[in-house]
């Protein structure tokens, strides 16, 4: 599992606490949920002062958005489970 992943599973599932949608989610902060939905997907690279940004926004200590978390990791995985069914 690369950086980007880990981040995007951070996030993923900060929303997913939040029981908003993407939209929903994003659009509180005034935030493109097309961009962030690329994120949660670890598919693209994010710079430092965007790390930041989602660190400050969704008050996630920035340490814990590179930090591989198995709990959080597993609980993805429901997640998108939950989602295809």
């Amino acid at each position: 599992m690369d950086i980007k992943q880990i981040v995007g599973i951070h996030l993923k599932y900060a929303r997913y606490q939040s029981g908003l949608s993407q939209e929903k989610f994003y659009e509180k902060y005034g935030l493109s949920s097309k961009y962030f939905s690329n994120i949660e997907r670890g598919k693209i690279n994010i710079g430092i002062e965007m790390l930041q940004l989602i660190s400050k926004v969704f008050e996630i200590p920035i340490n814990e958005l590179v930090l591989y978390d198995e709990k959080k990791v597993i609980h993805k995985k429901r997640i998108d489970e939950k989602i295809k069914a």
